[in-house]
């Protein structure tokens, strides 16, 4: 399926403005997605990420979420700072420590927070829940996709379809990135991706 057609289907489809429940795991990915998908939808970002273990960069990601949306100052974007417990993460990464990057421990941080995306989004009563995930070249959009339908037939809201990376959304996240000024992670967030990330770092000193 190409998700991407599949999301333009379902606006269109759409015969006035609906509310749309928005997981965001950082400004710079935000940023192509609220710039594409604001028009068509009252937004409230959710950011919800219990996979950032580090305190710090966890606050960081969240207060330039929460500047990039002053700045773009356009009055239907909300943001709704979801709970931090990176415990709840560590218990569905137990038996993963060793996976490498993109395996099944990806697979289920993705469903641990799509599923909440999905869950607070009927609590309030929203019309569409999607994340910003997969403007990444770095994540799995059939994975996302498939997680997203399976949560579509479980919770009252719609699952909006969506890989953001297409019609170039990652080149322009970079360009919105440097013109906003805005931090760029060079890791996903979680413990084991840092050490992962450091590691290869070190590689490359030593050659």
């Amino acid at each position: 399926m190409n998700y991407d057609l599949e999301m333009e289907k379902q606006i269109k489809e759409m015969t006035s403005k609906k509310t749309l429940l928005l997981h965001a795991c950082c400004a710079p990915c935000s940023s192509a997605v609220l710039e594409r998908i604001s028009k068509y939808f009252d937004i409230t970002i959710l950011y919800y990420n219990p996979n950032i273990t580090d305190e710090k960069e966890y606050q960081k990601r969240l207060q330039e979420i929460e500047k990039f949306v002053n700045e773009l100052n356009i009055d239907n974007i909300k943001i709704l700072p979801g709970r931090y417990n990176p415990q709840e993460f560590f218990d569905i990464a137990k038996g993963l420590e060793e996976e490498k990057e993109r395996g099944k421990r990806c697979y289920y941080c993705y469903q641990l927070r799509l599923e909440e995306t999905a869950k607070v989004a009927e609590k309030l009563h929203f019309d569409y829940f999607t994340t910003t995930l997969s403007i990444s070249p770095y994540k799995n959009s059939k994975w996302l996709n498939e997680i997203g339908e399976k949560l579509n037939n479980k919770y009252e809201p719609t699952y909006l379809y969506a890989d953001f990376k297409k019609k170039n959304g990652y080149k322009r996240s970079i360009e919105l990135s440097k013109q906003f000024g805005l931090y760029r992670q060079d890791y996903c967030g979680c413990i084991y991706s840092k050490k992962e990330r450091d590691l290869k770092k070190a590689l490359l000193y030593e050659k």
